[in-house]
This record gives C-alpha cells, structure tokens and sequence, in this order.
C-alpha cells in the first residue's frame, strides 16, 4: 500500500522529467540537423514567442523535407553514375573484343587456339585502322605521311637517313629484303590462277615490276602498291599488300644500377690550349659536379703549349678536389686514333666505359648517363649522333651581340645539324675496344680512324646503338684542311668544312646579299616618292 501512494506520488514528477527530456532532445536534434546554408540559416524561435510549440514543428517539418529531398537528389546521382559506369564497362568491352590485349595474345601459351585467333584478329583490326581502304582527316600538311617510291633497282627516299642521298640502291639488309620479298609475294599473287578465265593466263615475273610506293605508319603497318606491266600497251596490274603491325609486348624488365659505373674519357690533345680551358670549364661543372663518377685521361702530343694544358688541369683538380685524370705526353706527330688507342689501353682499373671524346665537344650530364645505359660489356657499344653548331656569326649575324654558348646550345635546324656523317665520339667498355684491337694506328692526322673502328664494330656480334643524342654538341671553330692530308682525307675535311657553316637558308642569304640589299634600296626609293 505504501509503496503504491509511493509511485502515484512520483509518477507527476517523473512525467515532467520526460518531458523536459523529450523537449531537450528536439532542440538538440534541431540544432544539430540544421542545413547552414548560404544566407539561408533559420533562427530557432524564442522560448517566450507564443508559438514556440507551431514553430518547433514548422522546422521540424521543414528539416524533415529538406532531408527527403537531398536523400532523393543522391539517389538520382547514383542511379546516372551506375547508368554511365555500365556504358562506360560495354564500351571497354566491345573494344577488348575488336582489338584483343597484345600481353594476353602475346603471353597465354595455356590456350594456343584463342591466342592464334585473338593474334588474326588483331592484325585484320590494323588493316581497318590504317590508311589503306580510306583516308583520314589530318589536320595540317605536316601531318600526312610521305609514300616512297621504288624500282627494282633505286629507292627514291623524303628521310634520307644516315646515307643523306635522296636515292640510293638500298644498302640497309632489311630495307633491300622488305622490297624484294613485297615484290616476290606481288608475283606470286598475280600468278596464282583465278579460276574463273579460261584463256591461257599470263605468267608474271618481277621484269615485269614498273614501280611501287610504300609508307610506313609506326603504330599500323607499311603499305605497299605495286604497278606491273599489263597484256597489252596502256594496260596495268595492281596490287595493294599490307604488312600489318603485330602486337607491342613485353621483352625485359629490369633494374639497372649505375651508381658505381665509372666512365673515362679520353682526350687526344696538340696545342689549343683556349679550346682546353672551354672543355675543362664543361668537364668540371657536368662531369665532376653534377655526375662525379668520371675520370679524365688527356693525351697530348709535342710540348708546344703543354705546359698551359697541365697548368689548366693542375688549377681544375685543386679547385675541383679532383684527383681521377691522367695526363699523358707523347713526342710524335699528332694522330688521333693513336691518342685514344694509348689513352684506352694505359688504363690498369677494372672494366669501365670509355668515352672517346674532343676538345671542341660539350656534353651534358644526361649524356654520360646516356653513355652509361646504351653500353654493355659484350653486347652493345654506343655511337650518339651529336649536333654540331653553325658558325655562331652567321647564325647571330643581324644581332647586336653573340648569346652566351649555353644560350646558342639549342637544337633548331637554324642552329646545327646533326653529324650522322661521324663516328668520333663512342661509347663502349675498354674490354670491347681491345677485344676489337682497337684503332688502326697506321692512319694519321685527321680523319679515318674512326670509321675504321666503327666498321669493325659493325662487322662484329655486338649491337652498335646509334641514335641522336640531345646533350652532345660539336662546337663551331674554324677547320684548316691541311696540305699534308690524302686526297681522301682532305675531300672529307672540306665537306666538314662546308655543312659546318650554316644552313643552306642561311648560306643563301649571304649568297644573295647583294640582290637583297639592291631590293631594299629600291623599295626605299619608291616609298619616298609615294
């Protein structure tokens, strides 16, 4: 009994509790679901307004909106995105199955059958991509790609390559196979019976063969059309081949440290003690403080000027702390290939790169990690195609002053040139050089030498890397061809002498300046009396 006049006299009190509560959670859930909003943040009513119980709802209710409409907006951003990723999925997987993955046909030697037919498909899919049934918007006239041309004989050529002849007998091994496979496989296609004519059928043979253009795209195939002499005067057979592109894949991947890979670089050096303190001023700012692991051997012939030469090495190795270089003297008669042959062969360390370099050369230290990843001893020796400056008075002629030299090291066909014509400066392991038996020291003076040694490079087992380079210059200076050379030699040094001035744009200018300048004062004239 007393416990039940207990609970009916709490009971009051514990319903007011409830409600306090209840009315503490709604302003703590009002507070907390409040949208903040641009400028558009509503107050909470005040506690004595008389319709503080109405405005509690109304916000309650408005919240409650707000919050169904931005549950609905999600679901609808859902519903796209789901929408645009499944379009984007059948997308990706019509592609996969026109164009097949090049690692899963190349790689998945566990089903040959689907390989073989994944391979013939793609290699269809290249003929559709390719300029071969249509032709395709470019969108300047630099983007089309050049057809050459070709006979049984010649091959008349835009890119001209390492040979520079606009036509030449094909002396590349691959190109002369290309052409003469492409024209057998012509042949044999015309000969081939269509089995519909009944009339004796004319038996082709490649004398036959008038001419053929081809192209090249990188990423497709080579196109080839050949024309053949017809039956009869006027009339012709053609015949369209493609040799589509297979696959990219996979061939190596690995790590390749070059940390401790030393380079030396050899110097042939007589007299031009200027040209000495340019290279060293390179040497000491690429070689010893951006790359520092390189060593420096100068081999100097005769004793004029020598002593200017060691000074500049002695001055660079105490304000460097540079302590790897030899110097080596020689009293004979400069030849280039014997500097470099005793620099190479004076060397008593372990394996290292040689760099057979020249005075009048500036590298940068992305070159000589260039030389480092480009040769391996027993395998690949290295031969850059460095760019070589115009005369710097020409190219700057109209200006008031020369740049800096750092300034005129750009590679613009105004600038330079590339010297695909030489084979001086090379990279390779000494332990290749000497296995090769290094240079012919009967040649002397200039040029020669390094040619006889690429070629016995070439005639040898190990691949010759030969690229354009664009941290190797060849620094402009003035040739002298000398009487004393070989007919042969001083033929090559004028040529030298020739593409070293300028650019035929350039040469042509100088050529005309007269004829410019006549027009110049001409229109001057006209333009006064006007």
């Amino acid at each position: 009994m007393m416990l039940r006049r207990g609970f009916i006299l709490f009971l009051p009190r514990l319903v007011g509790l409830l409600v306090v509560a209840c009315c503490s959670m709604s302003i703590v859930y009002m507070l907390a679901c409040t949208p903040k909003g641009d400028n558009q943040q509503l107050a909470l009513p005040r506690v004595h307004s008389p319709t503080s119980k109405e405005g509690y709802e109304a916000i309650l209710q408005e919240r409650e909106e707000q919050h169904r409409n931005y549950i609905t907006s999600l679901k609808k951003q859902i519903a796209q995105l789901k929408a645009e990723l499944q379009g984007r999925t059948e997308q990706l997987k019509n592609m996969q199955n026109q164009y097949p993955d090049s690692l899963d046909i190349q790689l998945d030697h566990s089903k040959p059958e689907k390989a073989q037919a994944n391979l013939l498909a793609f290699l269809r899919s290249q003929v559709d991509k390719a300029e071969v049934h249509s032709g395709v918007k470019l969108s300047t006239e630099y983007a089309a790609v050049p057809f050459e041309s070709f006979t049984l004989q010649k091959v008349y050529q835009l890119e001209t390559g390492l040979t520079r002849h606009p036509e030449e007998k094909p002396v590349r091994k691959d190109k002369r196979d290309e052409l003469i496979e492409v024209i057998e496989l012509a042949v044999g296609s015309l000969n081939k019976p269509d089995g519909v004519s009944k009339a004796k059928p004319h038996v082709y043979t490649a004398s036959d063969f008038v001419e053929g253009i081809y192209r090249t795209e990188k990423n497709k195939g080579t196109l080839y059309e050949l024309t053949f002499k017809g039956n009869a005067k006027h009339q012709f057979k053609k015949i369209v081949l493609f040799r589509p592109f297979g696959p990219v894949m996979k061939v190596k991947n690995e790590n390749v440290n070059m940390a401790d890979t030393l380079i030396n670089v050899i110097v042939p050096l007589a007299k031009r003690a200027s040209k000495f303190r340019q290279f060293m001023q390179n040497f000491r700012e690429m070689g010893i403080q951006q790359d520092g692991r390189i060593h420096l051997t100068v081999v100097y012939f005769g004793k004029e000027q020598m002593n200017e030469v060691k000074s500049i090495l002695e001055n660079t190795s105490k304000s460097a702390n540079f302590k790897n270089f030899t110097f080596i003297q020689l009293n004979e008669e400069f030849s280039r290939g014997k500097g470099l042959d005793v620099g190479a062969r004076f060397w008593k360390g372990n394996n290292v790169v040689l760099f057979f370099c020249d005075v009048d050369i500036y590298f940068t230290a992305e070159f000589l990690n260039s030389c480092r990843l480009n040769t391996q001893p027993g395998k690949k020796v290295f031969y850059p195609v460095l760019f070589s400056q115009y005369n710097p008075s020409i190219i700057y002629g109209d200006h008031d002053s020369i740049p800096s030299l750092e300034q005129q090291l750009i590679i613009k066909k105004e600038t330079g040139f590339w010297r695909d014509f030489g084979f001086g400066m090379t990279c390779q392991y000494r332990s290749d050089f000497i296995n090769i038996g290094g240079f012919d020291l009967d040649i002397k003076g200039w040029g020669g030498e390094d040619v006889h040694l690429y070629r016995k490079y070439l005639h040898s087992n190990l691949m010759v890397i030969r690229t354009p380079v664009r941290g190797l210059f060849h620094l402009w200076h003035e040739k002298q061809c000398l009487d004393e050379l070989t007919p042969e030699q001083y033929k090559m040094c004028m040529q030298s002498k020739a593409m070293n001035e300028a650019s035929h744009g350039q040469l042509g200018m100088l050529i005309f300046k007269q004829e410019i300048e006549t027009h110049l004062h001409r229109q001057k004239l006209s333009s006064k009396k006007t």
